[in-house]
C-alpha cells in the first residue's frame, strides 16, 4: 500500500491532526531556520567589522624597529609588551617572507596576501585555518610598514561566533521539539472538537438507518459550515418524512377511491353470476343496465388508475421529451373531444395562435381535464366559453360555480366538492392539470366567474410567444 493510500485509510480526525502536526511542524522549522540564519550573518557581519576596526599598523611598526628593520619567516620579537587585540596579526612582504606581530600561532601565505602586497589587489575579508589548525576570519589590507610596501593580515578566530550559533541551533531544535508536540496535541483537540457535530450527524444517519425514524433533528446553531450541513441534514430528513407522510395519504387515499367503484363492481358481477348459477334469468332490461354499470365501472377504474401512475411519476421527470408545440392546436384538439362528451352543450371559442415548450401529450391531457370539468358542472343545454390569448387559457362554465372556502382545495390530490362526491371522477384530474402546468414553467387557478356570473372560470398561464422561435420545429398536434 503507497503511503497515500495508506494516509486515506486513517481516521478523519486522525488525518486532520497529522496536518495540523507537519503543517506547524514545517513552519517552526522555516521559522528556526531563517532566524538561524539570519543570526548567523549578523555574527558574521559584527566580526568583519571588529576586523576592519583594528588598528595593527603601529604594532607592526614596533615589530619591524625591534627587528632591525627585517622580516624573517616566523621571526618576530619575543620581549615586547603583550597587547589587546585578541587577534593573530603578520605582515607579509611583497617576496613572501611574513612576520609574526601578534597572537599564538601564524597564519599561510596565500596568493591573496600576495596580491595584497603586491598592490594587486585590496582588502580582502576571506576564511582560513592557523598554523594549528583553527579556523579564523581574516582582513588582509595593504600597509606600509618601515617604509616597506606590505600586506597587513588580521585574523580572529569563527569559534567566537561558531559556539552561539551552536547552542542557539540546539534551542531552536528543543523549542522546534515542543512547538511539534504542542502542535500534535492542539491538532488533536482541534479535530475531535471540530468533529463532534459530524458525529453527531453520523449517529442520526446511522439511527435513521436502523429505525427509519425521519424525525430527529441535529442542533444547527451558527453559520458555520457543520452548521450549514446540519441544517441541510434537517431539511433533507424533513422533505423525506413529507415525502413519506405525502406517499402514505396516497395510498390511503387511492385504496379509499378504489374501494367504491369496486364494491359496486363486485356487487353487480356477483349478481349476474348468481343468476346464472340458479337458472333465474334477469330481465333484459336490468341485465343491460348491470352490463352498461360493470362497463361504466371498469373505465372509471382505468382512469383512476392511469391518473394514479401520473401522479407517481417524480416531479422532476418528465413524460417525455419538451418540444415547441402549438397550444391553440392542442386546446382546439381537446376541444373537439369535449364536444363529443357533451353533444347537448354550446362550445363557443376564441383561439390565438401560442407557442410554449413542452411535452404535447401531457399539456393536451391537462386541457381536457379542464374542459371534463366544465362539461361534468354544466348544465343541460349550457355553453362553456373557451379562449387563448397571449398564453393564458381561460375555460369558462355556467354551472353552479364554486365556493370560496373550497378554491384553496381545488387543485390538491382527490379532493372533491362535497357537491361533486355523487358525480363520476377521481379528484385527481385538477392536480394532474396543476402539475402539468407547471412543469411547462406556468400556473394554473380556478376561480369565481370574471363577470360575476354563475358557473367557474379556469385559468392556465404558459410562458411561450406567439410564433415558434426560430430555426425550431413545431410537433404537430396528433
Amino acid at each position: 500500500m503507497s503511503p497515500a493510500a495508506r494516509f486515506r485509510a486513517l481516521p478523519l480526525r486522525s488525518r486532520l491532526a497529522l496536518l495540523v502536526t507537519v503543517a506547524v511542524a514545517l513552519a517552526v522549522a522555516a521559522v528556526a531556520a531563517v532566524s538561524w540564519v539570519m543570526v548567523r550573518t549578523q555574527l558574521r557581519d559584527q566580526l568583519d567589522s571588529s576586523l576592519r576596526a583594528t588598528n595593527a599598523v603601529a604594532q607592526a611598526q614596533q615589530v619591524f624597529e625591534a627587528s632591525g628593520g627585517r622580516c624573517v619567516p616566523g621571526g618576530s620579537v619575543t620581549d615586547r609588551a603583550p597587547n589587546n587585540l585578541s587577534a593573530q596579526v603578520q605582515v607579509v612582504l611583497p617576496d613572501g617572507r611574513q612576520c609574526w606581530v601578534d597572537g599564538k600561532s601564524t597564519l599561510p601565505v596565500t596568493g591573496t596576501e600576495l596580491g595584497v602586497a603586491k598592490r594587486l589587489r585590496g582588502a580582502s575579508l576571506y576564511d582560513s585555518t592557523t598554523s594549528d589548525g583553527a579556523a579564523v576570519r581574516v582582513y588582509t589590507q595593504p600597509a606600509i610598514v618601515n617604509g616597506v610596501p606590505a600586506a597587513l593580515s588580521v585574523a580572529k578566530p569563527l569559534a567566537d561566533i561558531e559556539k552561539p550559533l551552536s547552542t542557539l541551533a540546539w534551542v531552536l531544535l528543543l523549542v522546534c521539539g515542543i512547538g511539534v508536540v504542542g502542535a500534535g496535541a492542539a491538532g488533536l483537540w482541534v479535530a475531535r472538537t471540530g468533529l463532534r457535530p459530524v458525529d453527531e450527524l453520523t449517529g442520526a444517519v446511522e439511527h435513521i438507518a436502523r429505525t427509519e425514524d425521519l424525525t430527529v433533528r441535529i442542533p444547527d446553531e451558527g453559520d458555520d459550515e457543520i452548521a450549514r450541513l446540519s441544517r441541510s441534514f434537517n431539511s433533507m430528513t424533513a422533505a423525506l418524512a413529507s415525502s413519506q407522510e405525502r406517499q402514505a395519504q396516497l395510498i390511503a387515499d387511492a385504496g379509499h377511491e378504489l374501494r367504491t367503484p369496486l364494491t359496486s363492481l363486485r356487487t353487480n358481477i356477483e349478481l349476474l353470476a348468481r343468476s346464472e348459477d340458479t337458472g333465474r334469468a334477469i330481465p333484459p332490461e336490468d341485465r343491460r343496465e348491470l352490463l352498461a354499470s360493470v362497463k361504466a365501472q371498469m373505465t372509471e377504474l382505468a382512469a383512476l388508475i392511469g391518473d394514479l401512475q401520473e401522479l407517481s411519476r417524480p416531479d422532476a421527470v418528465s413524460p417525455g421529451p419538451l418540444e415547441v408545440v402549438a397550444l391553440h392546436e392542442i386546446a382546439g384538439a381537446a376541444l373537439s373531444r369535449a364536444r363529443l362528451r357533451g353533444p347537448e352543450l354550446e362550445f363557443g371559442s376564441c383561439l390565438e395562435p401560442w407557442y410554449v415548450r413542452g411535452e404535447a401529450a401531457a399539456l393536451e391531457r391537462a386541457v381536457v381535464n379542464v374542459l371534463d370539468n366544465a362539461v361534468k358542472f354544466s348544465p343541460p343545454g349550457g355553453a362553456v366559453e373557451v379562449t387563448l390569448r397571449a398564453g393564458e387559457l381561460r375555460v369558462r362554465d355556467h354551472g353552479p360555480g364554486i365556493p370560496a372556502e373550497d378554491l384553496p382545495h381545488v387543485f390538491e390530490r382527490f379532493w372533491r366538492s362535497p357537491s361533486a362526491r355523487a358525480l363520476p371522477g377521481s379528484g385527481l384530474g385538477l392536480s394532474i392539470v396543476a402539475r402539468t402546468v407547471a412543469r411547462a414553467g406556468g400556473s394554473a387557478e380556478l376561480r369565481a366567474a370574471a363577470d360575476g356570473g354563475p358557473g367557474a372560470e379556469a385559468v392556465l398561464r404558459i410562458p411561450g410567444a406567439p410564433s415558434p422561435p426560430p430555426g425550431t420545429s413545431v410537433v404537430p398536434d396528433q
